[in-house]
């Protein structure tokens, strides 16, 4: 019936031709954007004619169990609304590197919960059994590329392995056949006044429900572009404004322009991030409608991904003091110390390949190369090669930099320091000791000695 951009919903929203004889509605994209556009389809329809909302949790979700209750015949009046949060029942095999992606990015940044969800998102869409203490450390090479349908990633593999080992099993379904199951449901018609509200993460464009929804349903796009280019930068942004505005308007404040930038850099695109920390700053400023940079410094922190850098950048320039604070800080802040390692183990295994490549006849890697040879010749002679694509990517400067730092060790000592990293993460399973104590030893036995070593 009508595919819309959540920019234009509360437009449409207002307008009598808006899609409201649609019974089945579907909106994917970031998550928190999602949750808000179906907060407002949601009171829109109990507006018009109140009802009841059954609430589903899609990461436990039984599909073929809601598939029953949504064709059955409440004896509650009104609207019923049953509403998939997070389904998963349009993933496939298409999406799974998108979803391996964000499950190392939130384990990366200290966020065990939604690196599970993601983990078993992706099991999941390819129908994987989870069995063994090492379920995915287990899978060769070639294995993981049939069912996965991307290379296996290169670094080690155990926190997946002990978050999935320790989750509850979720329920397994034949999808084909479910989505038949449910097309076949929608084109019978669903009883009066049931209503179907779902909200995905990730979807396959080109699966057979999701462009059914499409041609007969709702679908609403809540997607926000990616990457770091301007065009996504810019994007981002825009809807960072307009939550963080629409927050301030309930609060009847305002803030001085020259802290919104200011605010965007701390914070990053982290929708729920920027909603929570707008509150907690309009709260401190009490009875002043404005808030200021002072107002900010004291009480927006860096995210979680500024302070896993600032620890990468400590130990990199081998300041002791420093890398032993942040790390403090860290684990009070509620970091996991195996999310620790999993930072420093990608930030050395990137070292190693950039010292790797500059061993190399050629491209000819030297001492003292400037920023604009490195742009202008190195890297593209290296990019020609074809080899290790994801990690040359991103700005030129910030791999120059890279580079220049790799050039201070040698692969012996980086892969001494990786072995280090390993046995600590034995420790951190295996041992009664405090996980301060163990990453605190580590990082002082790492960074004793001269920093270039053989």
């Amino acid at each position: 019936m009508v595919q819309i951009k959540r920019s234009e919903l509360l437009t449409s929203l207002q307008k009598d031709s808006f899609a409201f004889k649609s019974q089945v509605f579907l909106f994917f994209g970031e998550r928190f954007l999602c949750k808000e556009a179906a907060d407002l389809v949601q009171d829109k329809l109990l507006e018009q004619q109140p009802g009841a909302v059954h609430g589903v949790d899609g990461d436990v979700e039984d599909s073929g169990q809601t598939l029953a209750r949504l064709m059955s015949f409440s004896l509650l009046p009104g609207r019923q609304l049953y509403r998939v949060s997070h389904s998963r029942i349009f993933h496939s095999k298409t999406v799974v590197s998108e979803i391996w992606t964000k499950a190392t990015q939130s384990f990366q940044a200290g966020r065990p919960g939604p690196a599970l969800r993601h983990l078993q998102a992706m099991t999941q869409a390819v129908d994987l059994k989870i069995d063994g203490p090492a379920p995915l450390s287990e899978i060769t090479q070639q294995e993981w590329k049939k069912i996965f349908t991307f290379d296996k990633p290169g670094e080690r593999l155990t926190w997946a392995d002990d978050l999935l080992s320790e989750s509850q099993d979720i329920p397994k379904v034949n999808k084909t056949n479910l989505i038949d199951r449910y097309i076949e449901a929608f084109d019978k018609g669903l009883p009066d006044g049931n209503i179907l509200l779902l909200t995905a993460e990730t979807v396959d464009k080109r699966q057979r429900l999701f462009t059914y929804i499409k041609k007969n349903g709702t679908v609403v796009d809540c997607s926000v572009a990616s990457g770091a280019n301007a065009a996504a930068q810019n994007e981002q942004k825009t809807v960072l404004k307009e939550m963080m505005q629409k927050t301030l308007l309930e609060f009847e404040k305002k803030i001085d322009p020259r802290a919104v930038e200011i605010f965007f850099n701390r914070v990053g695109f982290h929708p729920v991030a920027v909603v929570t920390e707008t509150e907690k700053l309009a709260h401190f400023v009490g009875d002043r409608p404005v808030i200021t940079c002072n107002d900010l410094e004291t009480m927006v922190a860096r995210n979680r991904e500024d302070a896993l850098y600032e620890l990468t950048d400590a130990f990199s320039k081998r300041q002791t003091g420093r890398t032993l604070s942040i790390l403090s800080r860290l684990l009070e802040q509620g970091f996991h110390g195996l999310a620790i390692l999993a930072t420093m183990r990608n930030f050395l295994r990137k070292q190693l390949i950039y010292r790797s490549m500059q061993m190399r006849p050629s491209p000819a890697w030297r001492r003292g190369m400037n920023a604009k040879e490195f742009q202008s010749h190195y890297l593209p002679d290296l990019k020609a090669q074809g080899e290790w694509k994801e990690l040359l990517q991103g700005h030129p400067y910030a791999l120059f930099m890279s580079f220049t730092k790799a050039s201070e060790y040698s692969c012996a000592g980086l892969k001494r320091w990786l072995s280090m990293l390993l046995d600590a993460e034995f420790r951190l399973k295996g041992s009664p000791l405090p996980a301060q104590l163990v990453l605190e030893e580590l990082f002082v036995s790492m960074l004793k000695g001269s920093p270039k070593f053989s």
